[in-house]
């Protein structure tokens, strides 16, 4: 097979050395998911204090919770922005260049962060409403950095160690998560200490202080930090070379712009320059030969990342009341709110630390190795067993009822298990989902497919969100929190997700391996280039 239009630049990046300016766009692309993750995850700590501050009736002898729409809303609703951001700015990225696009995404973030925490009204109806309105459109800007991040990524890497550097990006989610639980537990730590206030069963108006409104906001603020000291070095990256040789058709500019990068000295032969500026639009997305080249490719990538995201996420946004379910967390009767918040940032802290964080570089380490699909079938195959596992004996991890808690369980046990779901989804296919679609389509369509891709995990995500919100209502309505109905329980809403994830196992079969290949030979851009010169001899 003919190496794609041979060009010497295309060629020289396949071949680098791992140097500098790969870990330089690392950590830039990183940055964004660092954010990313942050701000879509930060919300899971603040929600119950929301719930306390706005919504609690003190007659009543628990303290308030949101609304089931209004909680449904403010999980949910940036996972809306960022689906509709992943398929605008996806497409975008093809057509205006990636560079470009970059630059959008970060700023729209920086604001609306800061925007969320400002959110301004003086009843909960108006909060919560402008709360809503900015943390769609910041989901929105969340949304462009998936598609642009990871394409941006596969373009700058040799294909020895494409799948670790791409893997690396995605990694920086999770410090993001476990930079959401740090910078929780700071704040209410800072809030508790200064503010002392009773716990809400021995006096319901004092256990929320008036100051706790800071904390929620200020957490949410802190996500535009990371995302604006990033932007002046997004801004001063170059275009990718393939982007600018294979979509943009000026081959010369790639040359030049990667050997200052690259600090070789790279010279295009002027007749292939000439080629690739004179050679017709290829295949489109919607076309009959995308279909046979690639209809199978993308079925896989967003059926896979569609079923991911629906446990995926159920989990991450919603153990703060599994974990309550099973007694790890006190009922909310017996803190106050700032304690609260402390309580379920810390323990979703532990989580991060013990499980996502190592999963996470477990690929990176691994990934190039194994392979993609090796690790993607191995992390289905382990979350099904661990939520099996979890789900079947349920009440024996959880224990009798006793009072307001529940005694006589296996909490530990129960939270080990919990954490090595979290291990093996991205030890897995969290992050393969996301590697995947960044190197097995062409270059003129890459940004769009993997926003395709990641859009469709985002679809699932927000089924995760909202369904698991209320099938995990208890079965017998004296549990169930105020304003839901009666659900299918914790236990059998874990025997669901069980079913969700052996379905991706097997739907795992279509997704191709991409290890050790360039990006033109996974894409069959090579294929192309040769029957452009059969049909020109």
């Amino acid at each position: 097979m003919a190496e794609n239009n041979n060009l010497q630049v295309l060629k020289a990046l396949d071949v680098a050395k791992t140097q500098w300016y790969h870990f330089t766009a690392i950590i830039i692309a990183g940055m964004g998911f660092f954010t990313d993750a942050y701000d879509l995850f930060c919300i899971s700590t603040v929600t119950k204090l929301l719930g306390r501050f706005y919504y609690t009736d003190l007659t009543k002898a628990k303290p308030g919770v949101l609304p089931p729409n209004v909680s449904a809303a403010v999980n949910g609703v940036a996972l809306c922005g960022t689906l509709a951001g992943q398929l605008f700015f996806g497409w975008l990225g093809d057509k205006m260049g990636r560079k470009k696009v970059y630059g959008m995404t970060l700023m729209v973030m920086v604001i609306c962060s800061i925007a969320s925490g400002l959110s301004f009204g003086h009843t909960a109806k108006s909060v919560m409403t402008s709360l809503c309105f900015f943390r769609f459109w910041l989901g929105f800007g969340i949304g462009g950095d998936y598609p642009l991040s990871a394409t941006i990524m596969s373009e700058y890497a040799n294909k020895k160690t494409r799948g670790a550097f791409i893997a690396a990006v995605f990694a920086m989610q999770g410090f993001g998560i476990l930079t959401g639980g740090a910078v929780a537990i700071i704040v209410s730590a800072a809030f508790k200490n200064k503010f002392k206030a009773p716990a809400y069963m021995d006096d319901h108006k004092a256990s929320t202080v008036a100051e706790a409104d800071f904390v929620w906001r200020l957490i949410l603020m802190f996500g535009a930090v990371p995302a604006g000291l990033t932007y002046y070095w997004r801004m001063k990256m170059p275009e990718t070379a393939r982007y600018t040789a294979l979509v943009a058709r000026n081959a010369k500019q790639a040359a030049a712009d990667m050997s200052k990068v690259l600090n070789v000295e790279i010279v295009e032969d002027k007749s292939k320059v000439d080629e690739i500026e004179r050679k017709e639009e290829g295949y489109g997305l919607f076309s009959k030969e995308f279909a046979r080249r690639h209809g199978l490719h993308l079925m896989g990538t967003t059926t896979t990342w569609f079923l991911l995201d629906i446990a995926f996420y159920s989990q991450n946004l919603f153990q703060k009341d599994i974990f309550t379910a099973v007694g790890w967390l006190p009922a909310a009767k017996k803190m106050n709110a700032l304690e609260e918040v402390y309580r379920i940032a810390r323990a979703q802290s532990i989580i991060a630390l013990c499980s996502t964080v190592p999963g996470y570089w477990f690929t990176v380490a691994l990934i190039d190795r194994m392979g993609r699909f090796s690790i993607q079938l191995m992390g289905f195959f382990f979350m099904t067993v661990f939520m099996f596992a979890l789900a079947i004996p349920y009440n024996h991890w959880r224990g009798t009822k006793c009072g307001d808690n529940y005694c006589d369980g296996n909490h530990i046990a129960f939270v080990v298990l919990y954490s090595f779901t979290f291990f093996f989804a991205n030890f897995g296919p969290n992050s393969t989902t996301f590697i995947v679609p960044a190197e097995v389509f062409p270059a003129r369509l890459r940004s769009t497919c993997h926003g395709i891709s990641a859009a469709a995990g985002k679809a699932g995500a927000i089924i995760g969100a909202f369904g698991f919100l209320y099938a995990a209502q208890s079965t017998h309505q004296s549990e169930v929190d105020a304003g839901y109905k009666k659900g299918i329980g914790i236990k059998n809403s874990l025997i669901v997700l069980g079913v969700i994830n052996a379905l991706g196992f097997l739907f795992t079969f279509l997704v191709p391996e991409t290890k050790g290949k360039s990006l033109e030979e996974l894409s069959g851009e090579n294929e192309e280039q040769q029957t452009d010169i059969e049909l020109s001899a």
